[in-house]
């Protein structure tokens, strides 16, 4: 028996990966992979509660699980698959939805700003979403949860659902904690530093396929302010502070040294430096998810295997759960 903790985490492959969800989550996956039992999901299925083109989400869960491995996770170590593949992510959450509040969802913040972008098409898939979020952390026995701040809120609704069902049913669903690492950078959109880098927002967004001229180009183009200085200052100066993230988070190097190594310089030598250290960053990245992405059979090897794997776990999980609730053994 593992006596490592679980974690389970996922990314929507709803637009290309960006730079701030490498140095915000992938970077910090590949350092929790010998540390944890890890399981990393490309989450098809919470991606379709926005319109998508079908060609682009097939060539971009693909892309994403080359990416994942190119960035450092490896497959060996980790359960790495795509949600759809997993059909136990679906019913679980048709029973988890049983057991969660219309009041509970409908206060979801992240509901309220997606129904607001998208007035035109608010379904029901987008107003429980966070259902199937639960159902995906506690279908794994997850102890663990690496999130934002900005998604915090949906793992303390998942630990709502799971302690109401234990009440009810006895211990099932161990309730997993958000980790939130010390070393995650949150960076922001060059175009807006006051808000998240999004895939929303191709010109404040970097990505990590951008060709190295195109990385050049947006951050010479970063918004910056009207002095001169390189000051780490977030409430004074939000884009100058997001550029220092960058380039420490890049170079390994501290705020201070960032801070030390252009005094007096200006933003004319700064930002093209911290362009430099993107593009020598992602280099290796991009040149690797394009040679993976040649190899098919072996990504396909890699998805049908974690989709084994995870599924083994999953009817561990969902077998009791349905005997809890009374369905009769499928036998």
């Amino acid at each position: 028996m593992s006596e490592k903790k679980r974690i389970f985490s996922g990314i929507q492959p709803s637009g290309d990966l960006t730079l701030g969800s490498y140095m915000g989550a992938i970077k910090n996956w590949v350092a929790l992979q010998d540390e944890y039992d890890c399981l990393f999901c490309i989450v098809d299925m919470h991606a379709i509660t926005v319109r998508q083109v079908p060609a682009d989400l097939r060539r971009r869960s693909l892309e994403q699980l080359a990416q994942y491995i190119a960035c450092g996770l490896d497959p060996k170590k980790n359960i790495m698959f795509i949600q759809s593949h997993v059909p136990q992510h679906a019913e679980l959450s048709w029973v988890l939805g049983c057991y969660t509040q219309f009041g509970e969802l409908s206060r979801m913040t992240q509901f309220k700003d997606k129904s607001a972008k998208h007035a035109d098409n608010i379904t029901a898939g987008l107003f429980t979403y966070p259902v199937l979020m639960a159902a995906d952390i506690l279908l794994y026995q997850a102890d663990a949860v690496p999130v934002g701040e900005d998604q915090k809120q949906h793992v303390e609704l998942c630990r709502d659902i799971a302690g109401r069902f234990n009440y009810v049913y006895g211990d099932t669903f161990t309730l997993p904690e958000p980790f939130i690492p010390k070393m995650g950078a949150r960076i922001m959109s060059l175009g807006d530093p006051t808000s998240k880098m999004s895939k929303s927002d191709p010109d404040g967004c970097v990505f990590l396929m951008d060709k190295p001229e195109d990385i050049m180009r947006k951050f010479k183009r970063a918004v910056t302010d009207c002095e001169t200085a390189v000051r780490y200052d977030p409430a004074a100066k939000p884009g100058i502070s997001n550029l220092l993230t960058v380039y420490c988070t890049a170079t390994g190097k501290t705020i201070e040294e960032a801070e030390q190594e252009f005094a007096g310089q200006g933003y004319g030598v700064f930002k093209p430096a911290v362009g430099e250290a993107v593009v020598e960053l992602l280099r290796p990245i991009r040149e690797e998810t394009e040679r993976l992405l040649k190899d098919k059979a072996y990504l396909e090897s890699v998805y049908k295997e974690g989709a084994e794997r995870a599924q083994y776990l999953a009817n561990k999980t969902l077998r009791k759960v349905y005997k809890k609730v009374g369905f009769v053994a499928r036998g």
